[in-house]
């Protein structure tokens, strides 16, 4: 055991981030695009697939790997935040038209 490796916690602080960051990206998304805007993160999670495919750097693919499945994830989650504003947990951007909420 010569060198000590940090990939692994390094993956896992990069994980961190790129969730902690799509948290407040559902957010807006939401608020000014509502659920339309779900087709972007499914182009972007697909960029990320293929970005993880081939790179070579096992470092760098895992980081893309993440990124995509993160950008899938927040398909689901831009739905479910259009429910989370409908219910009155967050803002309604006064500038859109909802749909009516079905409890």
């Amino acid at each position: 055991m010569d060198i000590i490796n940090f990939d692994g916690l390094l993956i896992g602080i990069a994980t961190f981030l790129i969730i902690g960051l799509f948290h407040p990206v559902v957010v807006k998304a939401e608020y000014y695009w509502g659920t339309k805007c779900w087709w972007i993160f499914l182009v972007l999670g697909i960029v990320g697939t293929v970005a993880s495919l081939l790179i070579e750097s096992v470092f760098v693919s895992a980081i893309c790997g993440v990124f995509a499945f993160s950008s899938f994830w927040t398909i689901k989650e831009v739905f479910e935040q259009e429910e989370r504003v409908l219910k009155g947990w967050f803002p309604k951007n006064p500038k859109r038209t909802y749909p009516e909420h079905k409890p």
